[in-house]
């Protein structure tokens, strides 16, 4: 079944550009780098799109999950094209584009997995993430993550790319990053890896188990030692972060209640930070695409 699922992932949409109902993609085919594997990246350009104008930035990880449900294994989308081209067409966000950086299937997990919280942990820890993540069928070896690899690609290849051949503000007030589940981990330690790069990160449905188990589980404790000492600055650094209770996400209500704690004890106020919960949502890209206006407003507000 795990196989089936990652063929899936790989193959329903690889050759296809996905189809939007507001603006246009460009697609990267097999977009080279020296630090992970090759991948697809699909931009997004709003409508009426200009090289006379410049736009703010939205780097968003699941690439391939991001336009069109058409496309996708699992039939649902986060319809990006439809919300972001509403909110710029209602003048409720600054101008922007998209990046949506494909995964890479079976490598997602350790691709967006942080990797200085999970090189704090002890060996037996170590053991203990590896065998619950061998339980829940994402690796047959043991576990290291590649997200510092992956970061690596994100900053000093594919940034400066995309500021190269489009018309981008390239300051950090006016770069953004996102992503749910494992792409909500990522989009928090890109911030605090790279504070200079990353302005703002929209944290969705954000896995902190990094397994699929809360007990006896110390990963969730690592990310929070961890953000302790690597948050960025409140004043110059914005975050939003968000949960429902239904399916996986059930998992997230207290561990995301101690990021909180955490949050206002490191001087973020509700100017620069939100945690927002859904009752009754799952998780789901039919859930973050009903919600998906609310932190692209947070983020990227004129």
């Amino acid at each position: 079944m795990k196989k089936i699922f990652f063929l899936l992932l790989t193959s329903i949409s690889f050759g296809q550009i996905p189809k939007v109902s507001k603006g246009t993609i460009q697609r990267l085919e097999n977009f080279k780098s020296d630090y992970v594997n090759s991948r697809n990246i699909d931009i997004w350009l709003p409508d009426g799109y200009s090289s006379t104008q410049k736009y703010a930035v939205l780097y968003m990880h699941d690439g391939q999950m991001l336009y069109d449900a058409a496309t996708t294994w699992n039939k649902q989308s986060w319809e990006v094209d439809e919300v972001a081209g509403k909110l710029i067409q209602e003048g409720k966000t600054k101008k922007f584009i998209v990046v949506g950086i494909w995964n890479n299937g079976q490598k997602r997990h350790p691709e967006y997995f942080p990797k200085k919280p999970y090189e704090s942990l002890s060996q037996t820890q170590k053991d203990t993430i590896t065998a619950q993540l061998q339980k829940a069928g994402r690796t047959k070896e043991v576990f290291q993550p590649i997200s510092d690899l992956y970061l690596k690609f994100l900053v000093t290849e594919l940034k400066p790319y995309i500021d190269s051949h489009f018309s981008t503000l390239k300051d950090k007030s006016n770069t953004v990053i996102a992503g749910s589940s494992m792409g909500g981990l990522i989009s928090m330690y890109a911030i605090c890896e790279y504070p200079e790069v990353f302005g703002g990160a929209a944290c969705i449905s954000t896995h902190w188990p990094g397994t699929f188990s809360t007990q006896n589980n110390p990963i969730p404790d690592a990310f929070i030692n961890y953000m302790d000492s690597h948050l960025p600055n409140p004043k110059t650094h914005t975050f939003y972060f968000d949960y429902g209770n239904k399916t996986l996400d059930a998992l997230y209500p207290d561990l995301q209640k101690k990021v909180d704690v955490l949050m206002q004890k490191k001087g973020f106020l509700p100017t620069n930070w939100t945690t927002q919960f859904f009752e009754g949502k799952d998780h789901s890209e039919k859930s973050w695409s009903e919600r998906l206006h609310i932190p692209l407003q947070f983020l990227l507000q004129k």
